[in-house]
């Protein structure tokens, strides 16, 4: 007699994977609402007048122009051109007084992205926290026109 030879089966049985995917989903379907409780926490109240006024800070704006140079303006003082060297000392002189200090750096729109990004790097060298830079309004501009 001859045997009838048998072909390997080529499919891979799924079910049981199934079976594991449905238990693992009602776990964490469970366990998710468990684990987002926060702490309650009873912040103290107070009275907003005693708060003290908030300090005025010292504007500091570096102006860069179309050939690179570069303009201090300190508060309400008058804006003088600078040397990249000494703009640096200026500014780390400035943020000892004030450890905050947050510079704005202005720049015409036709000034080059070097020349922004040079201004930028000085002041990341000097240690400045906050650097912003000036934009214009379009109402404002509509109206100097």
């Amino acid at each position: 007699m001859a045997r009838k030879r048998r072909k390997p089966m080529a499919e891979i049985n799924v079910v049981p994977y199934i079976d594991v995917m449905m238990v693992l989903l009602v776990i964490f379907m469970i366990s998710t609402p468990l684990l987002t409780q926060g702490v309650k926490v009873d912040l103290p109240q107070t009275d907003e007048s005693n708060l003290a006024p908030p300090k005025p800070t010292e504007t500091v704006i570096v102006k860069v122009d179309v050939d690179g140079n570069l303009y201090l303006t300190i508060g309400t003082g008058k804006e003088k051109a600078v040397a990249r060297n000494e703009l640096l000392a200026q500014i780390k002189n400035k943020l000892l007084e004030l450890p905050k200090l947050s510079v704005l750096v202005a720049g015409d729109k036709e000034v080059k992205y070097l020349y922004i990004m040079d201004a930028l790097t000085l002041l990341s060298r000097a240690g400045i926290p906050n650097v912003g830079l000036m934009t214009q309004s379009l109402d404002e501009q509509s109206n100097k026109n």
